[in-house]
């Protein structure tokens, strides 16, 4: 066989080799934390809505990305669905009374996520003269708008710090508030020394008190049900991935054998040999453009190449 076509059948092979081992549907953990639908780390794998929102590092720790910044994800509930981020800038027991600078956290109100009524947000070292720090009255429980504007003194979570009760001194000063907006965030921040957040998880027993407050940002999100993912993810219909087209964001289910826009085993549709996920198409463009330039350099060579019957000489090497 001609040395060109070899070499080509070769290049194909190696081609067809990454292009399988990239596009090996999506990945469905970073470190020890399941990624499963409507999420994923691969582009083209899970909802469109959340797409590029899960970022996993070289370290395989699972971020989340927001216009604040990129802030480490503790867990994520999709039978409670909300994700539990930390925020590195934000107060904790191991500060004390140093206080450190912070940076208001923020969501993309855009997508389908929110911040849960679930978190409370403790302030440190308020100006009284540009915050209203006083307790709550009673009736502040019972209508919590009337209340909205003061920051709560006699906050529980003031007089009993999780994990670290006797971190601050007498000296500094505490408050619970509920900010609804970013923006409302910012002006606390800027006469407030520093800021921390208390999420009431869940213990999952049914005692009377059955939550425990624990440091983290919780944040709820939507899992958008459609019956063509339900389709698609069906077992005895081929248990395929749930995915989207990264160019129309249209529905697609990942299979071994190929993408179709129903399920695995729908033999009516035909399986496109097109690879939505991000990494796979990056080295399908590769691959296509040193394939082409493969054959482009051999048929030059050919081309230029003396007649030598076999011989190789110093003119027609190749390496």
């Amino acid at each position: 066989m001609d040395s060109d076509v070899i070499f080509l059948h070769f290049l194909i092979f190696t081609l067809c080799t990454l292009v399988k081992s990239k596009s090996s549907l999506c990945r469905t953990s970073c470190g020890d934390i399941q990624i499963n639908y409507p999420f994923g780390i691969d582009d083209g794998c899970g909802s469109p809505y959340y797409r590029n929102l899960l970022v996993c590092s070289e370290n395989n720790h699972l971020e989340l990305r927001t216009p604040s910044g990129r802030y480490p994800i503790r867990r994520i509930d999709y039978s409670d669905p909300h994700i539990l981020v930390t925020d590195p800038y934000m107060w904790s027991c191991q500060d004390g009374e140093r206080f450190r600078p912070t940076r208001p956290f923020s969501l993309d109100t855009s997508i389908h996520f929110s911040l849960s009524v679930q978190n409370d947000y403790l302030f440190f070292n308020c100006s009284e003269n540009d915050v209203i720090v006083e307790p709550k009255p009673v009736y502040c429980e019972r209508f919590p708008d009337r209340c909205d504007s003061t920051c709560d003194s006699a906050s529980y979570l003031c007089r009993h710090l999780p994990e670290c009760a006797h971190a601050l001194g007498s000296a500094t000063s505490c408050c619970s508030y509920y900010p609804k907006a970013t923006e409302s965030l910012r002006l606390m921040l800027k006469y407030c020394e520093t800021y921390t957040s208390v999420y009431w998880r869940n213990l999952g027993v049914s005692q009377t008190y059955n939550t425990a407050p624990e440091y983290g940002i919780r944040i709820d999100f939507d899992i958008p049900v459609t019956t063509r993912c339900l389709e698609c993810q069906d077992g005895s219909k081929g248990g395929g991935t749930c995915g989207f087209d990264v160019e129309t964001h249209g529905f697609s289910c990942l299979c071994d054998k190929g993408n179709v826009t129903t399920y695995c085993k729908d033999h009516s549709q035909h399986k496109s040999s097109r690879v939505i996920v991000g990494t796979a198409t990056a080295v399908s463009v590769a691959g296509a453009i040193g394939i082409g330039a493969g054959v482009w350099y051999f048929r030059k060579i050919k081309a230029q190449a003396p007649v030598t019957h076999g011989v190789q000489s110093n003119e027609n090497r190749l390496f």
